[in-house]
């Protein structure tokens, strides 16, 4: 659903409220207290609270949701997933910020909530093709300051400081990424990330060359390109992953320009999410973050 769409559809709060309690509630009003039937609708002119006759309590449908308790219009929350469901590359808490005419603050606090929504379910084991990586994720490094005596470079690779990030992706299909640990980048960390994330008896995995992944010869089918020597060999390659990678590094530096560690993994969430509904209707994906963010704990 585009910007247009959006702004044509829900011209107020109560267009949005009434289009979320159609996707909430699309027979009958269930009270989020009980889950008792009897509820009905308060005489109130804004119309946007309901009554339980069971217990007694007044509620309203974001009761539950990521919006309870925000005092942002549900209609600019709505704008808001728009927004960042059609930047294939990120969106910045700044420039959503100036689009919307939130706060900075509270719109960086939206954005994490809907993140949050983006990762309620691990869905399905990937199977097929399947090629798995690991990168490294942080901001881009400058170039060597003279005049700073404790900067030291920033050395590619494993003796790298930025954020270690495994990921696998099936041909044509779903990607699942995970932030870990440098200590978890060995043969058993790698071989645990197989096991909760791939069908190993449906699985054929393509990896690069690097040495922990030799274990998983006694796991499953496993191919392997060397990329000391090439980078394709028919369908031995990992470009799938890497284009992944470029996506996400590009939001990374381009959008972001800078993601701490302890919000690292809601960040990868909304890149996997955006990434395994590219061939999806927006209107779909849509409603189904609407879900999401209803049902998200």
């Amino acid at each position: 659903m585009n910007l247009l769409q959006l702004f044509t559809k829900f011209q107020d709060n109560q267009q949005a409220i009434e289009y979320l309690e159609q996707i909430r509630w699309s027979k009958e009003v269930i009270c989020v207290y009980c889950n008792s039937n009897k509820t009905c609708k308060h005489r109130e002119k804004t119309k946007t609270r309901w009554q339980c006759w069971n217990c007694k309590k007044s509620f309203s449908v974001t009761v539950g949701t990521i919006f309870h308790h925000s005092h942002v219009p549900l209609n600019k929350w709505f704008m808001l997933i728009a927004l960042m469901l059609n930047a294939k590359k990120g969106l910045s808490s700044l420039q959503a910020s100036r689009d919307l005419g939130i706060p900075q603050v509270t719109t960086w606090s939206m954005m994490h909530r809907i993140r949050n929504a983006m990762a309620t379910d691990q869905g399905e084991l990937l199977k097929g093709i399947v090629e798995m990586d690991e990168t490294y994720v942080g901001g881009k490094p400058r170039k060597d300051n003279k005049k700073d005596d404790d900067n030291k470079g920033n050395p590619r690779g494993r003796g790298t400081k930025k954020e270690s990030v495994v990921g696998a992706v099936e041909r044509g299909g779903n990607v699942k990424v995970e932030q870990v640990s440098k200590m978890m980048l060995n043969a058993k960390g790698l071989l645990a990330f197989v096991r909760k994330n791939i069908d190993i008896a449906e699985t054929i995995l393509v990896t690069d060359e690097y040495k922990a992944y030799s274990k998983m010869n006694n796991t499953m089918a496993h191919l392997k390109v060397n990329h000391s020597y090439e980078y394709v060999n028919g369908d031995i390659h990992t470009n799938t992953i890497e284009s992944f990678w470029a996506i996400l590094k590009r939001g990374i530096i381009g959008q972001f320009h800078k993601v701490s560690k302890k919000y690292l993994q809601q960040y990868l969430n909304e890149f996997e999410y955006r990434y395994n509904r590219r061939n999806l209707e927006t209107q779909d994906v849509f409603n189904n973050l609407l879900m999401r963010a209803i049902y998200v704990k």
